[in-house]
C-alpha cells in the first residue's frame, strides 16, 4: 500500500512553517489542548470569514500572540475594532492570560488550499454538483497563477448509494519534491446523504533554500 505523508509536516523547516512557535517541557500537554481549544473556538466563532491557518506563539506563560490569516478581515475587525477587542477580552476571561491577536489579510484566496476546499464543500451543501464546484475551483487557481492544482471528493456522491471518491488534476503537482510550495486544505459537506470529504493540494512554486 501507498505511504501517505501530510504536505506540510513533510516539509516544515523547509517551505513550510510551524503554526505554534513555543516549547515548555513542562506544560507541553496542557498548552497544546489549549492551542487545539483556541483555533477551534476562533473557527467556529468566524467560519464565515474564511479563515485559512491560526498561528500561536508564547513569549512567555502569561502572554499568547495569535495571528489569523483570513479572506476576510473585517468580520474579525468589526466596526472601529469593537468585534476583535470583544474576542481578545473573551480570549483572556477564558484562559487567564494575556492575549494579542494580529490579523493578516489572504489576497488571493482562489490560491489559499484550505479557502477552496471550504468553498467547495459550502457549494455542496447548497445542493450543487459537485463536479461544477471542482472545476470552477480549478478554474480559479490556475488563472490566479498556481502552477498546478488537484482536488479530490469522497463520500455519497450525487447521493449514490455506494461512497466513492473522484479527483480533478489540472497542471503539475511534485508531492515529492521538498522544495515545492504545496499548500493542503480539508474540508467536510454535511448532506442528507451523509459526510462528504474534500481534499485540495495547490502547487505555488518552488522555495529557495
Amino acid at each position: 500500500m501507498g505511504q501517505k505523508v501530510h504536505p506540510r509536516g513533510f516539509r516544515l523547516g523547509l517551505s513550510a512553517d510551524w503554526q505554534a512557535k513555543w516549547f515548555n517541557e513542562k506544560n507541553y500537554k496542557e498548552w497544546l489542548l489549549e492551542d487545539e481549544e483556541i483555533r477551534k473556538f476562533i473557527k467556529n466563532k468566524y467560519y464565515h470569514a474564511g479563515i485559512s491557518e491560526i498561528y500561536v506563539e508564547r513569549p512567555d506563560a502569561e502572554r499568547i500572540n495569535i495571528t489569523v490569516k483570513t479572506a476576510r478581515p473585517g468580520i474579525i475587525i468589526g466596526r472601529k475594532g469593537a468585534e476583535i477587542t470583544s474576542l481578545r477580552e473573551e480570549l483572556e476571561r477564558k484562559f487567564n492570560r494575556r492575549v494579542v491577536i494580529n490579523i493578516e489579510e489572504i489576497k488571493t484566496p482562489e490560491l489559499d488550499a484550505q479557502l477552496v476546499a471550504e468553498s467547495i464543500a459550502s457549494r455542496i451543501e447548497k445542493r450543487a454538483s459537485y463536479k461544477v464546484a471542482m472545476k470552477r475551483a480549478i478554474m480559479n487557481a490556475m488563472r490566479k497563477g498556481a502552477q498546478g492544482i488537484k482536488v479530490m471528493v469522497a463520500g455519497r456522491l450525487g447521493g449514490a448509494e455506494i461512497a466513492r471518491r473522484e479527483w480533478y488534476l489540472r497542471g503539475r503537482l511534485p508531492l515529492q519534491k521538498l522544495k515545492a510550495i504545496i499548500d493542503y486544505g480539508t474540508a467536510t459537506a454535511w448532506t442528507k446523504y451523509g459526510t462528504i470529504g474534500i481534499k485540495v493540494w495547490i502547487y505555488k512554486g518552488d522555495a529557495d533554500i
